[in-house]
Order: structure tokens, then sequence, then C-alpha cells
């Protein structure tokens, strides 16, 4: 680890150390910038570190969410404009991104892997939501909270999972298939799933949500598919920009969330919080136990662990604000996004050093 890295890494402990003490000695004005700022620094010198470098980005996104936290006016509104209105463009553009580096070819895997992407499939949408409404029960969230909880649970699995299982070493074709399947199915499975599941907290428009996912996540999608079958290499600087393009989006969206929605988190923030961890390494957990059950190879089983605990929290976030609903059902998918990122990111690294015998 570099000298700078260092420096940077340590300052960004006594930044932190400095805002909890300036919290004991009660000067509340300076929490704020100071632990902003600690986090900002964390998330950059963990740059510098071979084996935490992975999780750099979601630590910077705890600093955009304390600022966010702390200042909601900034990430509200800029003058007369309303930030929540650039939500559903970033995600498009997201979802373009995903696009491109998807191919026609990933859906090939159907065929090759039936069984594998059919218990997959069935995992995805049988699992998550299902856990995600017993946790909404259990911890009696107000009815919105806990509508978000079984949305986050109803939607597909995201890139993120495929790079999870690219750094965990497992079968990466299965997990763009079962990625790209869950993704087309989305617009039939999510309204179905949570018109069943979620009815009972509020009134769920299944029409309108299906359109909804039409519009955030399949057009894009196709786009992103036909740019890269048509010019696929032939603009190398776009595959460049767009994982960074996606990282401060998502960054962004998850801010805008979080300040729209700030009194209710200050009341269930950690309620919420436990109930995000729960969901995700319920997903993996069954996930992982119920491809054993069906004697699975043990690749297959953690490609599957993974897709079904990490979750589309950028889809669910633009439903919420199709639904009116970002500031209470879209805490559930800002929450979950960022804690996705750490768990995987640790589950990947774990398994990575694990390779199943006789594979």
């Amino acid at each position: 680890m570099k000298r700078q890295y260092k420096f940077i890494l340590g300052g960004s402990v006594v930044l932190i150390i400095a805002s909890l003490v300036v919290l004991l000695i009660g000067q509340d004005n300076l929490i704020g910038p100071l632990l902003i700022s600690g986090l900002a620094f964390g998330a950059i010198g963990l740059r510098g570190h071979t084996f935490f470098k992975g999780f750099s980005f979601t630590i910077l996104i705890f600093s955009a969410v304390a600022a966010s936290l702390f200042y909601p006016q900034l990430f509200t509104e800029w003058g007369s404009f309303n930030l929540k209105k650039l939500i559903v463009p970033l995600l498009q553009i997201i979802m373009f991104g995903m696009g491109t580096a998807m191919s026609f070819k990933d859906f090939v895997g159907v065929i090759k892997m039936p069984r594998a992407v059919g218990i997959g499939m069935a995992c995805q949408f049988t699992i998550m939501p299902l856990v995600g409404v017993s946790l909404a029960t259990v911890f009696r969230f107000p009815p919105e909270i806990a509508a978000g909880i079984v949305l986050i649970g109803a939607c597909p699995s995201g890139l993120a999972s495929n790079v999870m299982v690219y750094l965990a070493k497992a079968n990466l074709a299965l997990s763009v298939t079962l990625t790209a399947c869950a993704t087309l199915l989305a617009p039939f499975l999510t309204p179905f799933l949570m018109k069943t599941l979620a009815g009972q907290f509020i009134p769920i428009d299944s029409w309108a949500m299906m359109l909804s996912i039409v519009k955030i996540v399949i057009v894009p999608i196709l786009g992103g598919l036909l740019f890269n079958h048509f010019f696929q290499g032939k603009f190398k600087w776009l595959d460049k920009a767009m994982p960074l393009v996606s990282m401060a989006g998502i960054a962004f969206i998850i801010t805008i969330i979080t300040a729209a929605g700030r009194d209710s988190l200050l009341t269930i923030g950690l309620a919420l919080f436990a109930a995000a961890i729960l969901h995700n390494v319920a997903g993996y957990f069954l996930g992982y136990w119920a491809c054993r059950l069906f004697k699975m190879k043990e690749n297959d089983c953690r490609t599957i662990a993974l897709e079904v605990g990490m979750q589309n929290g950028g889809l669910a976030s633009g439903i919420a604000l199709e639904m009116g609903k970002v500031a209470t059902v879209g805490l559930a998918p800002a929450i979950f996004g960022p804690w996705m990122n750490i768990s995987g990111s640790s589950l990947a690294t774990w398994w990575r050093e694990k390779v199943p015998e006789n594979e």
C-alpha cells in the first residue's frame, strides 16, 4: 500500500474518531462535516489496498448518504427543480449501460443450461419476495415501508451479481443468463408479486407498474443490446465511461431517496437496516441450500445464491418513484443496495479462496 493512501486512510480514521468525540461533547454542528469527509477519505484510501479496494465505492455511498442526512436540502431541490425528477433518467442511462455490457448470446444459456436456469428463476422469484413479506410482517413496519421491503424482494437481480459471481470464480455464464432472463420477466412477475404480497399493505396498480418497468428497464436494455450488437468495440471510451457513470448515478439516486425519506429513516433506520441485512443474508443462504437440495454443482449453487441475494435496487427505487412513494417505499431499496455490495463482495472473496473439489 503506497504511502499517500496510508496517509489518506489515517486521516479518515482521525476524522471519524473526531466526529464521535464532538458527538459526545454535544457539538452537533461539527458532526456532519467530520463524518462526511472522514468516510470520503476512507473511500479514497481503500483504493490503495488490494483486498479492501472493492469496498471503496460502498464507503463513498455511505459518505453521500451521510451528506443527505445532515444536509437534505442539498439533495431535494435546486431552485425550483425537484431532484427526484432525475431518478428515472439516471436509471435509464444505467440500464442502457447494462445492455451494452450484454449481448443476445447471453440468452442462449437458457438452451444450454435449462435445468440450472429454471431452478435459478424459481429461487429468484420465490425466496426473496416471501422472505421480504415475512420480515415486513415480523418487524411491523408502517405499510409503505413494508411494501418497499417486498418490492426489493420482487425485483430481478442486476449487474452487481454478475460482478460478484466473477470475483467468486463461479459460473459467470449462468449468472449473466439468469440476470438477463429475470430482467425480461420482471415486467410480468414483479407487478404480480407486488399485487399478491404487498397488496395487503398498500394499493398496487399492476398495469402501471408493468409499464414503469418497461420504460425504466426493458427499453433502455434493449437499446443497449442493439448498440452493442451493431457498434461493439467502435466506442471504447463509452465502455470505459459507463461503469463510472453507473456508479455515480447509483450514488446520486441513493442520496436523493435518503434526503426525501430522511424523517422516516431517522425514526426506523436501525430496524430497517436490520431487516435489509436479514433479507440479503437469507437470500444467499436459502438460494444456496435450495440448489444443494437439487444436487447441483457447487459453482452453480454459489452462482444462484449470489443471484438470489443481490437484487436490482435501482429498479426498485424507480418503481417507488413512479408510485409517488419514493420517500417511503423507496427507503428499503436505498438501504439494501449499499449493504448487498458489502456482503456480496465479502462472500465472493471468501468463496474465491475455497475452490470446489472436483470442479
